[in-house]
């Protein structure tokens, strides 16, 4: 078989979304003529551990590892943070900040880490790359970012030794949704979109998870992108039936930040509870993951609290059981200005469970598009307030009914093994375009 060398930062026993894309790449690949060859750190800083996740790693796959440092442990102390609390991605803060320390953590953040905290990873690893690739060659390879990091050591693999190279975005760079947060002097930003620009010009072949973050990106730099889309593996969904809950339970999956925060979906159920008391007795929120502070002071606010469950983390495993438990499952998407590309990893799984989605983004994006397209559930405007209390009341009423079925759609398209498939083709073409 051909060899391709996967560049990651997250690699098991990581948890969390960033892991699943290129963890299951790695399972299914070998089915489509390739053996993966894993490049990873020896010691990360993950955001959650899921020991669970091993099960997904072929026999026999060669993982390489190199340690890597980290200015976490100087960042934590100085905003105050404990040792062996974890830093949590993009702008979630699970308790209260100084707003002044936090402003000047977020300058250095944006300016002095570029592209991001892995940056002192770069060299180190373009150097044992090539010691290793020069007794062990590959055929192809691919980085999966963020952290953008990656993309710049197999940038910097790729100049010595011409490998053809997939560059994968889960995430945007210049344009991820916490950017225009950073505080960037005209300087680093400058030296962002220079970065940036080097992997959008220098990758045989770009592949991004959704359909207008090709554009957008088509925009910084015209040529082709390759829309792949995250997906739900169906060896992860042969679980016995379950009961599903007796309540009316609306279950958010995974991290949950500031801009996550539909303080509009908060406010609406507040005032269904107070027209309709049963509707409050029936209602339980349940939030499964980390969660900005901002979430448990709103539903503070609207008198939410006592029907709320918060579980922190939960194995990936477990996290799919209760997920099909659930009666309705919520969608978040972050009111920031990418908005209209953001396909979070957990919207398929959420496919897969076949319960009923309700989505708060805006109803002509990639998002709403998956869950129109799979009959999956409803998608309502952050601001439609009358949208969003009709969503809640259909719901409601077919729950009260017994109604409330699982979603019908076709979702066979969006198989981790079949995404596999379409990275494998096109590794195929850049690596039969080198010959």
């Amino acid at each position: 078989m051909k060899k391709v060398l996967i560049i990651s930062y997250y690699w098991p026993p990581s948890g969390g979304a960033g892991v699943q894309r290129g963890l299951k790449f790695v399972k299914y690949v070998r089915d489509f003529g390739w053996e993966p060859v894993v490049y990873c750190p020896e010691n990360p800083e993950y955001p959650e551990a899921d020991k669970s996740l091993f099960k997904d790693i072929p026999a026999g796959v060669e993982v390489l590892k190199l340690p890597i440092w980290e200015p976490y442990n100087a960042y934590k102390r100085f905003i105050g943070q404990k040792k062996e609390e974890k830093i949590q991605a993009g702008f979630l803060s699970v308790k209260k900040k100084n707003p002044v320390i936090e402003n000047i953590s977020v300058w250095i953040r944006g300016n002095l880490f570029i592209p991001d905290a892995r940056k002192f990873w770069i060299k180190p690893s373009i150097r044992f790359l090539l010691k290793y690739l020069d007794s062990h060659p590959v055929n192809a390879m691919v980085s999966t970012g963020p952290p953008h990091s990656m993309h710049l050591i197999a940038l910097g693999v790729k100049n010595r030794l011409k490998i053809p190279w997939l560059a994968d975005f889960r995430d945007p760079w210049t344009e991820i949704d916490f950017y225009h947060q950073l505080r960037l002097t005209k300087q680093a930003d400058k030296k962002h979109h220079r970065l940036e620009k080097s992997v959008l010009s220098g990758a045989d072949r770009i592949s991004v998870v959704s359909w207008n973050w090709a554009l957008n990106l088509n925009r910084l730099f015209p040529r082709h992108y390759d829309v792949i889309t995250n997906g739900f593996d169906p060896d992860d969904f042969i679980i016995p039936d379950l009961k599903v809950s007796s309540t009316f339970n609306l279950t958010h999956i995974g991290s949950l930040n500031k801009d996550r925060n539909p303080e509009l979906l908060w406010e609406v159920l507040a005032d269904i509870c107070a027209e309709n008391p049963m509707f409050g007795n029936d209602l339980r929120l349940r939030f499964i993951g980390k969660c900005d502070v901002s979430l448990f002071q709103c539903l503070e606010k609207y008198r939410l609290a006592s029907q709320t469950e918060k579980i922190e983390y939960m194995p990936h495993e477990e996290v799919l059981k209760e997920s099909a438990r659930s009666q309705v499952l919520l969608l978040l998407l972050n009111n920031t200005p990418n908005v209209m590309g953001i396909v979070p990893g957990k919207i398929f799984e959420y496919l897969a469970t076949r319960r009923p989605v309700l989505c708060i983004g805006p109803t002509d994006g990639d998002s709403a598009r998956i869950i129109r397209e799979a009959k999956a559930g409803v998608t309502c405007n952050f601001d439609d307030r009358t949208s969003i209390k009709k969503a809640l009341l259909d719901l409601y009423g077919r729950y009260k009914l017994g109604a409330l079925q699982n979603q019908e759609g076709e979702i066979d398209s969006f198989s981790r093994k079949g995404l596999t498939k379409k990275i494998s083709i096109l590794l195929n073409d850049i690596s039969e375009a080198r010959q």
